[in-house]
């Protein structure tokens, strides 16, 4: 709660999600940049929200997971069988699972020095700045951030080293009836 207000986040007097509070997407995202990327930096809006998407729908995960050729499986989250809840909701958008709060996020990590944003071609690389750095550090020592931080490693393991592209026909080919036929901006639900 500390670190939240230290970014800038005032309770509201009414009662809220944490779904509703930029801060708690602005955490995860830092995370993601410092455990799914490289030397802290993602290339790709599409690479970052498709690794997002693992990380928040565990199930899908471990459905990939399932999916992949032994020699290559990666650890699973959670044992089979076992239902996982959803992080947070992301809708099918025109380039598979998407979070509408992604552009107000990274505007406001931007706007706190926590990211840089660059465009290079028609890619956005994202990436975490010394300060970005030291709050992931804070982060990361709350117990709190343990799990999504584990699920990330795995996230990255399993997939890090592929393009946003590659996850994006992954995710189509395995999940057609979950993601690629749903309406677009609907809910993904598993």
């Amino acid at each position: 709660m500390e670190l939240l207000k230290k970014m800038g986040w005032q309770p509201a007097s009414l009662p809220i999600s944490a779904d509703d509070v930029v801060e708690f997407h602005a955490a995860r995202l830092l995370l993601l940049l410092k455990y799914c990327g490289v030397s802290g930096r993602i290339d790709g809006l599409t690479k970052m929200a498709k690794l997002d998407f693992f990380v928040r729908y565990p199930d899908f995960f471990d459905a990939a997971v399932a999916a992949t050729p032994q020699e290559d499986k990666p650890e699973s989250f959670v044992a089979e069988g076992t239902n996982q809840s959803i992080e947070s909701a992301m809708v099918r958008h025109h380039y598979g699972p998407w979070d509408k709060r992604y552009y107000h996020t990274l505007a406001y990590l931007e706007a706190k020095g926590l990211i840089s944003v660059t465009k290079d071609n028609r890619t956005f690389k994202l990436i975490l700045t010394d300060l970005g750095q030291e709050s992931v550090g804070l982060l990361s020592k709350r117990q709190s951030f343990l799990p999504i931080i584990e699920r990330m490693r795995k996230v990255k393991k399993a997939y890090g080293n592929r393009t946003g592209s590659s996850l994006k026909k992954m995710i189509y080919d395995l999940f057609e009836s979950e993601v690629r036929n749903r309406p677009m901006g609907e809910v993904i639900q598993k």
